[in-house]
């Protein structure tokens, strides 16, 4: 029997996560990065195709004959055209859960550094003001507990709700609104958007990407945060409001976590790259879902789902 000819699209989403095993599956080819020109080329003969953000169009499919199998290095799907998949009888493939722990933790990471003014006391020991200070220590700037703060969870699936058992852990209040209108969490108080950021010292937003939730926090949401307050976009970009953020920022205190932008890499010129409150604004490059363990665990589904295929 022939060996599969199984092609990796983007592999440079994996980082240093050993591929090795995908040798044992079939004939591999791995392509760091793949622009859409290159797809065609790259797909044409290939029996399955691993690919974590790169589009494959009904066109691509049409054109690649021997095509049986996509795995999708991702829990979404919105890069495939799965109408055109079912009708090729193409088998299409996601991953999910390999990414909850890591997305988890990163949450609780980015409150940290900017609940704790790490950036400013990290700067002031390396910038050696430390060694000119008369005293033991240096409270300059406030940092917070989370005990007693009441935590605001914008989405509650099986990330919302890990999110929410830490914060309670923690001494948070917690309360959640569903972007669904499906979650009836009996251990957390459902409430309106309007409610939660109203009133909340901490928001969090764990949702998917969809019409109801494009833009939920735009200007007019945000500006009814309490002052002080922190929120964070480890759901999709586009659910809060880029644009907005970049103005109040500069207008009113509350900071703002992103890991996630509506364009991934951030665009040329983005109007967050030019507040003037940099200290309230903390941003890290679409990382949360990426941790070691969840990358290993990603790629070893990938494998199993190919080896499971028999193809």
């Amino acid at each position: 029997m022939p060996s599969s000819k199984i092609v990796l699209l983007d592999a440079l989403t994996f980082g240093e996560t050993d591929l090795s095993a995908f040798d044992s599956l079939g004939d591999v080819k791995v392509y760091q990065t793949t622009s859409a020109s290159q797809t065609q080329e790259r797909i044409t003969n290939a029996d399955v195709i691993v690919t974590n953000k790169v589009v494959i169009t009904d066109e691509n499919m049409k054109n690649s004959p021997s095509l049986k199998l996509i795995c999708v290095a991702a829990t979404g799907m919105n890069n495939i055209d799965l109408e055109s998949a079912k009708s090729r009888n193409i088998k299409v493939k996601n991953v999910v859960g390999y990414s909850t722990a890591s997305v988890i933790q990163h949450t609780f990471s980015m409150l940290f550094y900017l609940l704790g003014s790490s950036r400013y006391y990290d700067d002031y020991v390396k910038s050696g003001e430390y060694v000119k200070s008369p005293i033991f220590t240096n409270v300059s700037k406030p940092f917070f507990e989370i005990k007693n703060q009441k935590w605001g969870i914008i989405g509650l699936g099986n990330i919302g709700q890990g999110v929410a058992t830490i914060a309670s852990a923690f001494g948070a209040e917690v309360c959640y609104y569903s972007t669904s209108g499906k979650n009836h969490s009996q251990a957390y108080k459902r409430v309106e958007l309007s409610e939660l950021l109203k009133t909340c010292d901490i928001i969090s937003v764990h949702a998917p990407l969809s019409e109801k939730t494009k833009d939920l926090l735009d200007y007019e949401q945000l500006l009814t945060c309490r002052d002080a307050a922190f929120v964070l976009n480890l759901g999709r970009g586009g659910i809060v409001n880029e644009d907005a953020v970049a103005k109040i920022i500069d207008e009113k205190n509350i900071s703002f976590a992103l890991d996630v932008l509506i364009k991934e890499p951030m665009r040329e010129n983005h109007k967050l790259l030019n507040i003037k409150n940099h200290k309230n604004l903390y941003i890290t490059p679409h990382i949360a879902w990426a941790s070691v363990e969840a990358r290993d665990t990603l790629v070893a589904s990938i494998q199993q789902t190919i080896q499971e295929e028999n193809f």
